[in-house]
């Protein structure tokens, strides 16, 4: 069985009405455990709707999501909070670190919530800061690390869980190209690892780095295959 199997998702505002707006119309897409697949579509495509629902973080109004076995579009918010922090580690655009806590505490954090013991969870965290390059870095603050540091630690949070599947959003967005092909070549590094990684994007030239890419347009997905073909 996939890991990540969509089933005519539907995701609609205001059904019925005259202002009615279909983000996700009718998407079916199967992921395979340790697959590197870019999700690409334009501002306004359905892509950010997409991934609010593959990473739990929103409810379809009709269809079926099987993740790692589990139905998750019919759990309630407790369960889909569970499931986030055991299945998936997020990587934003806006690293979305805490200001107030240093590189190796911003790392812990999701193994406080999965209730991880202090001396297992420093290890943990700092065995995380080392494999992105930081392992000098564990006792420095967001604002005293540059844009491409703040990214790794962002990478560093989301692979400290073990969780199978990374989500990154835009990684690349707020970086500049040099220190963005350094954080792509983490993640190839993570997947050859055997992470599953999903990566959103609407550039051409970071899809173009996944071995599969699923093009998006209002709310479908009109692509689905390599990269051939893709940017025809």
């Amino acid at each position: 069985m996939s890991l990540i199997q969509l089933e005519q998702i539907y995701k609609i505002y205001n059904e019925g009405k005259e202002n009615e707006v279909r983000a996700l119309n009718g998407v079916t897409l199967s992921i395979g455990r340790g697959e590197f697949v870019s999700i690409i579509g334009a501002s306004g495509s359905g892509k950010s709707t997409l991934m609010n629902v593959l990473g739990c973080l929103d409810l379809p109004t009709r269809g079926s999501y099987h993740l790692n076995g589990k139905l998750a579009s019919r759990m309630n918010d407790d369960e889909l909070s569970h499931i986030r922090n055991v299945e998936i580690g997020f990587i934003f655009q806006g690293y979305n670190l805490i200001p107030a806590l240093d590189a190796l505490e911003n790392v812990e954090l999701p193994l406080i919530y999965q209730g991880v013991g202090a001396e297992k969870r420093a290890k943990i965290a700092r065995e995380a800061l080392e494999r992105v390059g930081l392992g000098d870095r564990v006792h420095n603050y967001p604002s005293q690390m540059s844009g491409g540091q703040q990214q790794r630690v962002a990478i560093a949070r989301a692979i400290s869980t073990g969780a199978p599947i990374l989500m990154a959003d835009e990684p690349t967005g707020a970086l500049d190209s040099k220190t963005g092909k350094h954080v792509l070549e983490i993640l190839h590094g993570l997947h050859d690892d055997g992470s599953t990684v999903i990566l959103i994007t609407h550039d051409n030239g970071i899809a173009a780095t996944a071995e599969r890419i699923v093009r998006i347009s209002d709310g479908a997905i009109i692509y689905d295959g390599g990269r051939e073909g893709a940017f025809a």
